[in-house]
């Protein structure tokens, strides 16, 4: 004699009065609970399908931007994930991420964020960049250069002052760039520079310890680098930019989209073609080309 099977729908405000109950709210636990059981089967029936769609659709408003954020990322990475849970959470990501007409609070955000999170704010900056302020990448260059040779010196402090000047904000802002010990901001750098993928892992590499010891860390950044489009990474950077303090150039002329550097500029260019970096027993060497 077989069980009878129990239903597979649940009223979706049933399950939230149970999830406030004593005036605990339970539901980002809830949410995340429901998203990893779902995703420990590689598939699932319609009817599992569409219970898991309501419940979580009845939570995600309800919960925290890191709850949102994990469940994100656990769905990107499976297969079967629904549509229309993957679309609320980018909704409700875009509706987050414009939350200050200056960008100071989500420049807040992406810092104090975790990995995932930060992803996600990158992924969603497309809704809100206007693609008729992008400028055209600039060819790999003097300023490239000396930011991989900086790089590759284990200099995080030369890397930002050069960052500074180059991007036109705050040192203090190009520090947390350069001694973030996730990556995503260097990311979001050499997106706008243009760098080429085999310089920008160099970069990773070396610049900071805890990123460059982690191979699978740097092949996560590297595939952000290739999904993150201009207009997002552009987008960061106006946010950026938003102190009022613009660093002016005294002798050097390093800046990002300077298309003239003239004839030192390009005679400099000349003098560094060939040069080994030595940072670790001579096995990097930059090509220049």
């Amino acid at each position: 004699m077989s069980m009878a099977k129990p239903s597979a729908r649940v009223p979706v405000d049933s399950l939230v009065d149970l999830a406030c109950r004593d005036g605990v709210d339970v539901r980002p636990t809830l949410a995340r609970v429901l998203t990893d059981l779902y995703v420990q089967r590689p598939s699932h029936s319609g009817e599992e399908e569409t219970q898991y769609v309501e419940l979580v659709l009845g939570l995600i408003d309800s919960v925290d931007e890191k709850t949102r954020a994990a469940i994100t990322a656990k769905l990107r990475q499976y297969p079967e994930a629904p549509v229309a849970v993957l679309q609320r959470l980018d909704n409700l990501a875009a509706a987050k991420a414009p939350a200050d007409e200056n960008g100071e609070d989500l420049l807040d955000l992406f810092f104090s964020s975790a990995p995932d999170e930060r992803r996600l704010i990158l992924m969603n900056l497309d809704v809100v960049a206007d693609p008729t302020r992008r400028r055209p990448a600039p060819s790999e260059g003097e300023l490239i250069r000396r930011l991989e040779r900086a790089a590759l010196r284990r200099n995080p402090s030369e890397f930002s002052r050069v960052l500074a000047r180059a991007l036109n904000i705050s040192r203090e802002l190009a520090e947390r760039i350069s001694f973030d010990d996730s990556g995503e901001p260097v990311i979001v750098v050499a997106k706008v520079l243009g760098m080429k993928t085999d310089v920008l892992q160099r970069i990773l590499l070396f610049l900071n310890p805890v990123v460059g010891r982690s191979v699978p860390r740097i092949f996560e950044l590297c595939q952000l680098y290739v999904e993150l489009s201009s207009a997002a990474a552009e987008h960061m950077l106006a946010i950026w930019q938003v102190n009022p303090a613009r660093l002016q150039p005294q002798h050097e002329t390093v800046y990002w989209d300077d298309e003239h550097r003239g004839a030192r500029s390009s005679g400099a260019e000349r003098t560094h073609a060939g040069v080994q970096q030595n940072p670790q027993s001579g096995r990097v060497k930059i090509n220049e080309r």
